[in-house]
């Protein structure tokens, strides 16, 4: 199941209560087609990939301010949350995405 995350706080929670499982954080947003798209098949994976936690974040209905990978590793490590390493990658790519989760898993 995927979670809905509005804020900072829903986020440190969330992944906080991860603990060590692999984290999916989809950033998205209602008017892009590519983010509507994959949704569904984010869902999918979610329920598929049980022993991973997912997320979504809504660009625009949400008070999650976008970091840049710095500014995310310092947070993160201020807050308890760094350990293993954080993998990004931009687009609706439902392949690579699973392949991903394959791999770190």
């Amino acid at each position: 199941m995927v979670q809905i995350i509005k804020d900072v706080d829903e986020l440190k929670t969330f992944l906080k209560a991860a603990g060590c499982k692999l984290v999916v954080v989809e950033f998205s947003a209602k008017w892009c087609g590519p983010c509507q798209r994959m949704y569904p098949l984010v869902h999918a994976m979610s329920l598929q990939y049980r022993n991973v936690m997912f997320a979504n974040v809504d660009v625009d209905d949400s008070r999650v301010t976008l970091f840049s990978r710095l500014k995310r590793a310092i947070c993160c490590n201020g807050s308890g949350f760094m350990g293993e390493p954080i993998f990004e990658f931009c687009g609706a790519d439902a392949q690579k995405l699973e392949a991903k989760i394959r791999e770190l898993m």
